[in-house]
């Protein structure tokens, strides 16, 4: 197979995924009434989305992609701030609820800016694959804080993890880098643990 095609299919199936990710999180959320995506994730999803779309743009098909996934992104940070609002209403006001979000999100924004300035990766796969082992612990954090399926679904796994095997697949075969890969296996074992995690859920 051509090279720029098999690139071009694993770039489309990471997007398309990743964009059935969100609109499973979103769809689940209003469902519920709960967010689906943990508070750091959101800041650093957000921020990689706007950093990568508007200020060092990659090529069309990417920056559509990332255009969408922010976009999506924004509803699932309004439906923290007021589903995550009701949640956290005992254990802190509004005030600090508030603050502590747009600062974790000022501190993702200038984080990502840095790595990707220091590793010299103005594409920001670095900071993505960082960022996306991350978020596969925090899902993992979430389900098991609350005990329950609230805001989540195995639809919403499953696509989270094949959305991140098809960015793994393609830049294990054309940028494969020592950390790249530890990261996308840690992903991928840290996503099929979710999986098993949300199934014994819904046997239940």
């Amino acid at each position: 197979m051509n090279q720029s095609y098999f690139l071009f299919i694993c770039q489309l199936g990471m997007g398309i995924f990743w964009i059935l990710t969100y609109i499973l999180i979103i769809k689940r959320g209003f469902q519920d009434e709960k967010y689906g995506m943990p508070m750091v994730a959101i800041c650093a999803n957000i921020s990689w989305e706007f950093i990568f779309t508007f200020i060092y743009p990659q090529n069309d098909l990417q920056r559509g992609i990332s255009f969408i996934w922010f976009v999506l992104d924004i509803v699932i940070m309004w439906q923290y701030l007021i589903y995550g609002r009701n949640e956290y209403k005992k254990s802190m006001s509004s005030k600090l609820f508030y603050i502590s979000f747009l600062f974790t999100l000022v501190v993702s924004f200038l984080m990502i800016l840095a790595l990707s300035h220091e590793l010299h990766d103005l594409q920001g796969k670095y900071a993505a694959f960082l960022q996306n082992l991350m978020m596969s612990g925090l899902f993992i954090g979430l389900l098991l804080s609350r005990g329950s399926m609230a805001g989540q679904s195995m639809s919403i796994a499953i696509c989270k993890m094949i959305g991140t095997l098809f960015a793994a697949i393609g830049f294990y075969f054309y940028f494969r880098t020592p950390l790249i890969t530890i990261t996308s296996m840690a992903t991928f074992m840290y996503d099929l643990l979710y999986i098993s995690l949300v199934y014994r859920l819904l046997r239940k």
